[in-house]
């Protein structure tokens, strides 16, 4: 009986540590994700001003306009 009660501590413990290994893990793809998602979002709006310049740039303005 001691041995089996040891094996299930041995055991326990074990997973203790797996679990508090895949937390950690957890947290730290959760910081790099974020970090992701807001370099996706600058680029985006980066991306999206480049595009407006350029069409911007390549718009010529109607003879009858005057500024």
């Amino acid at each position: 009986m001691e041995d089996r009660l040891k094996k299930i501590e041995s055991q326990l413990a074990h997973m203790e540590r797996l679990y508090d290994d895949l937390n950690k893990i957890v947290i730290e793809q959760d910081k790099t994700i974020r970090s992701l998602n807001l370099l996706c979002r600058r680029l985006s709006d980066s991306l999206q001003g480049m595009e407006l310049d350029r069409v911007r740039q390549t718009t010529s303005k109607p003879p009858h306009y005057s500024a």
